[in-house]
């Protein structure tokens, strides 16, 4: 019985059987590994929320390269004026579950470079820039907030842009103040802060896990599977095979 076993046949069926079992193995630490990922940058990014606010031009000084991943999550304190002329919408946005928009607007500095504003949520009835209800304080403000990398970028749009989906800041650039910074700020707050209720700032997104940990349970469970049930599944086509 034990030589029907190693006919040609079963032992492919055999090794079939180890490839996946192993597959399913390599898979699951493989999902561990990219939790441990997650987790350890899920843990820089709280850690850099978690730190006092610095100045803009001591995390991106004039005239130095600008790598958007690297000063991401930052949070930086910036004075200048807002320019609500070159104001632009961006569609599709919630707060607290309510279908709205946010507001991007330019940030003029001091020394004549710009960053782009997330200033916060508005209705979604409010979808033309500038939005007079939610107009930003005249004169020198002085905003906190969370610098983010933009969106992939596209080609600069041919004409003006009103209203977007993405914060692509190369698709925006024609249309920009001079000298605009590739990063965009999430505001957190200002000084003065805002004449009226809106624009309410965004809260920052929810850090979590993803699924690589129930993942890598189910990869797992498919090589128990297999290591357990083959055995089993081998042993029954041995007891049904005639004597």
């Amino acid at each position: 019985m034990a030589h029907a076993l190693l006919a040609p046949r079963k032992v492919a069926r055999h090794l079939f059987v180890l490839l996946v079992i192993a597959g399913c193995v390599v898979a699951g630490f493989w999902q561990l590994d990219r939790l441990h990922q997650v987790r350890s940058y899920n843990a820089g990014v709280r850690r850099q929320l978690g730190d006092a606010a610095v100045r803009l031009d001591g995390v991106l000084p004039p005239g130095a390269a600008v790598d958007p991943a690297r000063v991401a999550f930052r949070r930086v304190v910036a004075s200048g004026r807002y320019d609500d002329r070159e104001e632009v919408v961006l569609a599709g946005r919630t707060l607290g579950g309510t279908a709205g928009n946010d507001l991007l607007t330019p940030l003029v500095l001091p020394d004549g470079r710009a960053i782009v504003v997330n200033r916060g949520w508005v209705p979604f009835s409010m979808d033309q820039p500038p939005v007079e209800q939610a107009a930003p304080p005249a004169g020198e403000v002085r905003v906190t907030g969370v610098l983010q990398p933009p969106d992939s970028s596209g080609h600069p749009a041919t004409t003006r842009v009103t209203v977007t989906t993405r914060v692509d800041l190369g698709r925006l650039s024609r249309q920009l103040p001079p000298r605009t910074l590739p990063v965009y700020l999430v505001l957190q707050s200002q000084e003065p802060g805002q004449p009226g209720r809106l624009p309410r700032p965004q809260p920052q997104p929810t850090l979590d896990e993803g699924p690589h940990f129930s993942y890598a349970v189910q990869w797992f469970l498919f090589a128990t599977v297999g290591v357990v049930g083959y055995p089993i599944l081998l042993r029954r086509e041995l007891h049904a095979r005639p004597s």
